[in-house]
């Protein structure tokens, strides 16, 4: 990985997971990483996890960068706009977005706006989260922004009749949707801003 020294990174759903090993990366290489999660306990306990790690790799010379924790539940649009106006208020900057946070295959369940699960936390939270922080984006040279989607995509299909699973629910037919939308996402994004790098990272069995 290139220096990130001076660089501010934000991953969704941070605590754990691939979110956690992405934060431990860009740490290591020198950013400052926001642990963007739903629970500030959990955010908090990584922060402390990571912080230790890195203490420990100092010593070997690590150039090390600084942990912020920032709440954010994606399936409450509300709480990723309050998300965004922090980012906004106490940083005024973002070099990359990582949209890595997601649900897989649960019973149907809906979010606080009352969107199926899936599809409001994997694709709606995140596009709302990146059209909120895009202004931020633009404004950074080399910006970034990465899609955690998955092979997923392949067997998804958008049911513009029923993207929602109100008629019919098929909890893999809907985790299979919202993967396809995040790779419909990132190219879109691609497309509209070619100032900024939109990349779709499918993690494989992980």
């Amino acid at each position: 990985m290139p220096d990130q020294s001076g660089r501010l990174a934000l991953i969704t759903g941070a605590n754990s997971g691939l979110g956690l090993e992405s934060a431990r990366a860009l740490l290591a290489g020198g950013a400052t990483v926001l642990l963007a999660c739903r629970s500030l306990e959990r955010a908090e306990a990584a922060r402390q996890a990571l912080g230790g790690a890195m203490a420990g790799a100092g010593s070997s010379g690590s150039r090390g960068g600084a942990i912020e924790v920032l709440e954010l539940d994606l399936a409450d649009l509300d709480s990723v706009v309050r998300a965004a106006v922090t980012v906004a208020e106490r940083f005024g900057r973002l070099d990359l977005l990582l949209n890595n946070a997601g649900v897989m295959a649960p019973p149907r369940q809906l979010t606080r706006q009352g969107f199926e699960l899936q599809f409001g936390v994997n694709h709606l939270g995140h596009f709302a989260l990146t059209r909120l922080l895009l202004p931020l984006l633009q404004a950074s040279p080399g910006a970034r922004l990465v899609q955690v989607t998955s092979g997923a995509q392949y067997f998804g299909r958008l049911n513009f009749a029923d993207l929602q699973g109100e008629y019919r629910y098929d909890r893999w037919a809907a985790y299979g949707q919202s993967k396809l939308a995040n790779v419909v996402f990132a190219h879109e994004l691609q497309r509209r801003y070619p100032g900024l790098l939109s990349a779709a990272a499918h993690p494989g069995l992980a």
